[in-house]
């Protein structure tokens, strides 16, 4: 089970941006894998604490996890959806927010070179796409499964990614001398270290191109229409942002894919309306329904269902149907229907019925009650209709 993400960082859930990046700060140079060779405890708190990082510091990740907790970030199946899970690549590419352009203190005092930095840092991860998807109350309810075409940096199918014309097009780097990464000298309080970088020349690849592909120009990468299937969990809310790993545009020299951003719209519906998992119904009933009860038929997102409406029943009367609402994210039940009635009244009346309308203003039953201090039925609905 994964542990709380306040927890990994020991700050409360009231911290501030600094409070949670100095935290983190903290943690990463302790768990650093270049100051804990070879320690499979140290290497997983480091990711532990670079995964809770990335939720607690992005405002709205944070306020999905403080509801939905670690199942609001982690929805996965099909397209592998992922919240806060983290590889060593993103970890250390997102050390530069953190650490400054030098990336870890490590590449100053350690030169860099653990294997983790070494292996993150060849080629150029591509970026992110991001989308809208627009669903309806009825496929938020059930989870749904969506076919989407989305135009896309992929990997040359002419040169597999190389951006060369052929094998005798690649030669290696003058500059690196194939290892990907060059030395530099920096000076730091401690007087002069050197530090390990990836090779401004090839980008980390340890290959020069002399001849260029010419399908993708030499880029490694060609525009395409790609169909992503994606799966969407049940319970999703309007504004919510899902992610698939890999699925954005390719890389270059190498690098992975950037991932697919999926941010949620609901559909307006014909009858409903939401309030955080219950669903809103309005039933408009005529005077006789109410005053006399009936039985009436009333939508559902899962089909039609009966209720009854008691004699005497009020305009603004809120009759709840248990469990037909929307689930939880969290697989934690549902919420409920919950139905608003309505008195419809007519605009034109015949002759008679406006005798008979006439006839019961007069009535007892019909008139404002003193002792309860209660408006009559017709001074209620005028109100209610003005």
């Amino acid at each position: 089970m994964k542990r709380d993400y306040y927890e990994i960082l020991g700050v409360d859930k009231n911290a501030d941006e600094t409070t949670i990046k100095k935290a983190y700060r903290k943690v990463a140079m302790q768990f650093h894998p270049d100051k804990n060779p070879g320690n499979k405890e140290a290497e997983d708190k480091f990711k532990e604490a670079a995964e809770a990082y990335e939720v607690l510091s992005d405002a709205n990740k944070k306020a999905r996890y403080d509801r939905y907790g670690h199942a609001g970030m982690n929805q996965s199946g099909g397209g592998g959806f992922s919240g806060g899970n983290m590889n060593m690549e993103d970890i250390f590419r997102h050390f530069g927010d953190i650490f400054g352009d030098g990336g870890s203190p490590f590449d100053q005092f350690f030169g860099g070179g653990g294997s983790f930095r070494s292996s993150a840092s060849s080629g150029q991860k591509g970026s992110n796409l991001r989308i809208k998807l627009a669903l309806t109350l009825e496929e938020i309810s059930n989870g749904v499964t969506k076919n989407i075409k989305v135009k896309k940096q992929v990997s040359c199918k002419t040169c597999q990614g190389s951006g060369a014309k052929d094998a005798n097009s690649v030669t290696t780097c003058a500059t690196c001398k194939g290892s990907g990464y060059v030395h530099q000298i920096k000076n730091t309080f401690l007087g002069q270290m050197q530090s390990t970088v990836v090779c401004p020349k090839c980008h980390g690849s340890g290959k020069t191109i002399t001849a260029n592909c010419a399908t993708c120009k030499g880029n490694g990468r060609n525009l395409e229409d790609e169909t992503i299937e994606i799966e969407i969990p049940a319970g999703v809310q309007e504004g919510m942002q899902l992610s698939m790993r890999g699925k954005g545009n390719a890389g270059q020299h190498g690098g992975g894919n950037g991932d697919l951003l999926i941010t949620i719209e609901e559909k307006p519906h014909e009858y409903f309306s939401r309030d955080e998992n219950n669903i809103i119904y309005d039933l408009f009933l005529n005077f006789a329904d109410v005053a006399l009860g009936t039985q009436v038929e009333v939508p559902t997102l899962s089909g039609n269902v009966k209720i009854k409406i008691p004699a005497g029943t009020q305009a603004g009367k809120i009759f709840r149907l248990k469990g037909k609402g929307l689930p939880s994210l969290q697989q934690y039940g549902k919420g409920d229907q919950l139905i608003n009635v309505n008195i419809w009244t007519p605009k034109n009346l015949t002759s008679e019925e406006t005798a008979m309308l006439e006839k019961m203003r007069t009535m007892q039953n019909f008139k404002p009650n003193p002792n309860s201090g209660e408006k009559g039925f017709f001074e209620r609905m005028k109100e209610y209709f003005n």
